[in-house]
């Protein structure tokens, strides 16, 4: 066969590449390793319904792909991007019509984080009552994007991204399969070019793949007749590599999360290296900045006042010089926050005192403390033996709150 002919190449590698039973499956170990409570249900034929989700190239359509090759079930399969309600109608009505004779239907919904609550509505009492099996594909945390009752009748499952040595696995068996791969062809491949390869996807096989094809098409072979992938080779191939970063779902929420976390342990470089992801990705700087500032309070507070003042200057240089220069005075911020000493003392005592202003009977601010530059003040009593401390050398013991309550506890 030769794959430069149009008719070879007309199925891109990675589609032709996707596994055909569990044990081509690569990655995923902890919910598909020997034993694992899905590879027994696929293996069993015995698949409720599902909901997979994790970023793109983990192997959630490849799965689906598995389980339609394995199942004596009819399966369905439905892109939540293009499909409507008619359609949905149509393959329901049908898998009821199967029910009724006996026969099982396993509906493929890729992408149904796409539908909106009517279209997720119009699932639940099929899923429910066993007429169709849904197993539901999606890139985005299906906590914040699908029904709960949706949820609640299905099992959720996270495919995490692939290792490097997972990628590189099937990179050398796409290379070798002569049926669907590119076994046909005389390549080498330098394992450096591979590893950069299997690196640059950030665990997307299908990256991975479509950077190999485009490494071994467009590379012209050589005297011998074989095609050399070389490191050269697979940098131009793979290109720039692509962050998986969505602004609005779990990455955002993670990475900030790591961000804050790591400048509150103490870990500058995790701080740096997350800012750099949020910066590579486009993360707006003032929602970054805006973190900066309250770690700066919440974390350090009065252990290192300089905190707060350096955390408001980065986000004053985030607004007055903008963009990508105002990188360094954040990276500054964010490594002077990590560098100081910690102390949540200000954070624990406002919230306790918070706390007490929801629960508790309201405190009465004691008279001699009360405003008394108004007329008639004196005569109820407002200011009465008031200390003015800068009389008493600057500190006076007075009662300031009738119940003494210890909030601030440096």
């Amino acid at each position: 066969m030769d794959l430069f002919s149009n008719e070879a190449i007309k199925e891109p590698l990675a589609y032709r590449m996707s596994p055909r039973n569990i044990s081509e499956y690569a990655g995923q170990e902890h919910i598909l390793g020997e034993g694992k409570l899905l590879r027994r249900a696929v293996e069993a034929d015995r698949i409720t319904s599902l909901i997979l989700f994790g970023p793109p190239g983990t192997g959630k359509t490849a799965l689906a792909k598995v389980i339609a090759e394995k199942t004596r079930a009819h399966f369905e399969w439905l892109n939540a991007a293009t499909a409507g309600l008619d359609e949905l109608r149509k393959i329901i009505q049908a898998a009821r019509s199967r029910k009724s004779r006996g026969l099982r239907t396993i509906l493929f919904l890729d992408e149904i984080h796409r539908f909106n609550k009517l279209q997720q509505d119009a699932l639940l009492p099929d899923v429910e009552e066993g007429n169709i099996t849904l197993i539901a594909a999606t890139v985005e945390n299906p906590f914040f994007y699908v029904n709960s009752a949706l949820l609640s009748r299905s099992q959720v499952f996270e495919l995490k991204p692939l290792s490097e040595e997972s990628l590189l696995k099937i990179l050398h068996n796409a290379i070798a399969d002569r049926e669907r791969g590119l076994g046909n062809l005389k390549i080498s491949a330098q394992p450096d070019a591979l590893r950069h390869i299997a690196k640059m996807s950030d665990g997307d096989a299908r990256k991975a793949l479509s950077a190999l094809e485009i490494a071994v098409l467009t590379t012209v072979p050589g005297k011998d007749e074989c095609i050399h992938i070389t490191l050269p080779v697979a940098e131009e191939s793979i290109q720039k590599k692509v962050i998986v970063y969505d602004r609005k779902g779990d990455q955002h929420y993670d990475t900030i999360s790591a961000f804050i976390k790591s400048m509150r342990g103490s870990d500058p470089d995790a701080a740096v290296y997350y800012l750099a992801k949020m910066i590579y990705a486009g993360e707006d700087p003032r929602f970054i900045a805006r973190r900066i500032v309250i770690c700066a309070s919440e974390d350090v507070g009065n252990a290192d006042p300089m905190a707060l003042v350096v955390a408001i200057a980065a986000l004053r240089s985030v607004e007055f010089v903008g963009m990508p220069e105002a990188r360094i005075p954040l990276a500054q911020a964010a490594i002077y926050i990590s560098e100081a000493p910690k102390s949540n003392a200000c954070y624990r005592a406002i919230d306790a005192a918070l706390d007490d202003i929801r629960n508790e009977p309201t405190i009465e601010v004691p008279d001699h403390l009360k405003d008394s530059h108004y007329p008639g003040a004196k005569k109820l009593g407002h200011g009465k033996d008031y200390k003015y401390p800068h009389d008493y050398g600057g500190s006076v013991e007075q009662e300031y709150i009738k119940q003494k309550k210890k909030y601030y506890k440096p």
